[in-house]
C-alpha cells in the first residue's frame, strides 16, 4: 500500500468514528486526538512524535470498525480492550515505523507506570481513566516499572501520557484533521524515500 493509500485508510477511521464520544469523557475521539497532537506540536517535537500523539488511541477506532472486545465497568463502555496493542499492530501493518507506533503501544503502560511511581498522578485521572486502569492491569509492579524505565523513548512516552490526560477539553481550539493528514503523508513519503536510499546504498557496499 502506498503512502497516500495508507493515509486515506488511517484517517478514514477518524472521519467515520471520530465524532463518537471518547469513552465517557466530555470530548470526542477526534477532539482528543487533535488536542494531544497540538500539545506535541506546540512543544516543537518532530513529526513522528506529533503523529504518535495524534494516533495514540487509533486502536479504539479500529476496534469500533472491527467489532473488537469492549471494556465495560458498571454498564459504562470504555472502548476497545487492548486498544494500545490493537492500534500499534494496525499501524505497523500499514508501514508506520516504531518511532510512531511506540507511543500507541506504550501510552497505557505509561499510565500504569505513573500511577505506581507518582503519588499524586492518580488524582489527576478522570473517572473514566481510572476505570480503564482496572482493565489494563492496574499500577505496575516494581519490576515492571524498572523494565519500562529502560525504554529508549521512556521520557517522551511519559510526556505523551501527560498530553493524553490534558487532551480532554471540549472548548479547546486545534488545527483541523487535514493539517495532520498532510503531515502524515509527508512523513511517510520521506520515510519511504529514506528507506529506499538506504537500500540502494547497501547494495553498493
Amino acid at each position: 500500500m502506498d503512502s497516500e493509500a495508507v493515509v486515506k485508510e488511517v484517517f478514514s477511521l477518524y472521519e467515520t468514528y471520530g465524532d463518537v464520544d471518547y469513552i465517557g469523557e466530555a470530548v470526542t475521539q477526534r477532539q482528543h486526538a487533535l488536542q494531544a497532537a497540538r500539545f506535541a506540536e506546540e512543544e516543537e517535537f518532530p513529526a513522528e512524535i506529533i503523529l504518535g500523539a495524534l494516533l495514540h488511541d487509533v486502536g479504539h477506532l479500529a476496534g469500533m470498525r472491527d467489532g473488537s472486545e469492549r471494556m465495560t465497568t458498571n454498564d459504562v463502555t470504555l472502548g476497545a480492550a487492548n486498544h494500545d496493542v490493537i492500534g500499534a499492530e494496525y499501524l505497523a501493518r500499514l508501514g508506520f515505523p516504531p518511532a510512531v507506533t511506540a507511543f500507541v503501544r506504550y501510552h497505557v503502560q505509561a499510565k500504569r507506570f505513573l500511577v505506581a511511581t507518582d503519588a499524586g498522578y492518580y488524582e489527576t485521572l478522570t473517572e473514566a481513566s481510572r476505570m480503564t486502569l482496572d482493565h489494563q492491569g492496574g499500577p505496575m509492579t516494581e519490576e515492571e516499572a524498572r523494565t519500562f524505565a529502560q525504554d529508549p523513548q521512556f521520557d517522551v512516552i511519559l510526556r505523551m501520557r501527560r498530553w493524553d490526560e490534558r487532551a480532554k477539553d471540549p472548548e479547546a481550539v486545534t488545527p483541523p484533521l487535514e493539517h495532520y493528514k498532510d503531515m502524515c503523508l509527508r512523513f511517510l513519503q520521506e520515510s519511504e524515500a529514506a528507506a529506499a536510499a538506504a537500500g540502494e546504498a547497501g547494495k553498493k557496499i
